[in-house]
């Protein structure tokens, strides 16, 4: 689901038990490099947006950002929120479960709210 998008970027809901968002560009690139520099502040200023409204209304342990694209070799970023009590920590998302785990976060959809807000 995009909750974001504009001529250059777009920002992707990933369904998960933590807050997790994805900024891809909207042209194919394989490499940030390869992005024209507009591209890249424009990831930037969103990531960094991201990251600051995770940690103000989340208040996690950790905000992991990745970028690995080996299985979708497009320019694009994870923006995570950890806790201490979900399922994976320390461990990646896509790593190896440390246990079962229900957390008790605040609503997604009003973070979600008070991002696209602050993207406009």
């Amino acid at each position: 689901m995009i909750l974001f998008s504009n001529d250059l970027i777009n920002i992707q809901i990933e369904n998960s038990e933590i807050p997790w968002l994805k900024i891809f560009t909207n042209e194919k690139y394989k490499e940030l490099s390869e992005c024209p520099n507009n591209t890249k502040l424009e990831i930037f200023r969103c990531l960094d947006i991201i990251e600051k409204e995770m940690l103000e209304y989340y208040n996690p342990e950790k905000i992991n950002i990745a970028s690995f694209g080996n299985y979708v070799p497009h320019v694009h970023f994870h923006i995570m929120a950890r806790f201490k009590e979900d399922s994976f920590f320390p461990e990646p998302m896509w790593g190896k479960k440390q246990r079962e785990s229900e957390l008790k976060l605040p609503s997604f959809e009003n973070f979600c709210e008070k991002v696209k807000n602050n993207l406009v």
